[in-house]
């Protein structure tokens, strides 16, 4: 289940300009009485804000029911279609999307659908299925740079095709902060899962602790905001992420003065400390000695025996 819990490209697709996204067409649908679409399916995602009404899509013989500030985001390739109840007055901002990866060499751009996957699958943990639904306020940015998306589609101004970019990847920050919240909402005190999170971010610490990493490093590995993880880190295991951090430096660096006769600065360095000073603090702290004190009392300890 670890493997499957973490998106794989999604810090790729969040820091990267490998990946753009590319916006098909976006549209603002009406429907009023009784209206059903045919079954069809398509090569891109599919993102559907309901402004009013009521409506039921069927995505891959699944019912799902659609209300005011619900948006779903339906993956490719899925089939899916949309009824709308006799009587009932519906709109819709659709928005059809793709992301396509740059050649940086002849600056061509060549279709991709890894982005949006992965974090959508993180956030259920599982298999999510061929879509995703969330509710969002009213009054929130998503629908803001929705609307903007759909005017500067509309308007075909000056500059529109690059800001249309910025916005949609502005549009999935926001998405993935709504995401975040749900998925730390999600995770009931206590459960299996929430001890899984901590085991594997003490795996990461563990596999990256001689590295420049900090808080915010380990909280985006388990996709946690740091004042939530922090508690469930300190609850699970007694120590707070920083300080399990520095005591598995100061462990190796233990190691690493009883073993070899590497000088003190390049333990520190190896084991992650930015100075020889700040790991001097460390270790007197955690261990009463200096660095040199503990390999002059384990040799001492190694000769008696």
């Amino acid at each position: 289940m670890a493997t499957e819990l973490f998106p794989k490209t999604w810090q790729e697709f969040m820091n990267s300009s490998g990946y753009m996204p590319v916006v098909i067409n976006s549209i603002e649908r009406h429907y009023s009485g009784s209206w059903s679409q045919t079954p069809s399916r398509h090569e891109y995602y599919e993102m559907v804000y309901a402004k009013k009404g009521i409506s039921v899509f069927e995505i891959e013989g699944m019912k799902v029911t659609v209300g005011p500030n619900d948006i779903i985001i339906i993956k490719p390739h899925k089939v899916h279609s949309l009824k709308i109840q006799e009587g009932g007055t519906c709109e819709f901002i659709v928005l059809y999307f793709s992301f396509a990866r740059r050649d940086s060499e002849s600056e061509k751009s060549y279709p991709s659908e890894i982005p949006i996957e992965d974090f959508i699958n993180f956030f259920t943990g599982h298999h999510t299925g061929p879509f995703l639904k969330l509710k969002v306020n009213h009054k929130n940015d998503i629908i803001t740079l929705l609307n903007r998306i759909v005017a500067e589609k509309s308007g075909e101004q000056f500059g529109s095709d690059f800001l249309i970019h910025l916005l949609i990847l502005e549009l999935f920050v926001m998405i993935s902060r709504v995401l975040k919240l749900e998925w730390e909402r999600s995770i009931a005190e206590d459960s299996p899962q929430q001890k899984e999170l901590v085991e594997l971010a003490i795996q990461f610490i563990r596999d990256h602790y001689e590295r420049d990493i900090n808080l915010n490093d380990i909280c985006g590995y388990v996709f946690l905001s740091p004042s939530y993880f922090t508690r469930i880190f300190k609850k699970e295991t007694g120590y707070s992420p920083i300080s399990y951090l520095i005591n598995t430096r100061i462990e190796r660096a233990k190691e690493l003065l009883a073993e070899t006769e590497e000088k003190v600065n390049e333990i520190a360095l190896s084991v992650g400390f930015s100075s020889q000073q700040r790991f001097n603090e460390a270790f007197k702290k955690i261990t009463g000695m200096t660095p040199l004190e503990y390999r002059k009392k384990i040799r001492i300890q190694d000769h008696k025996a």
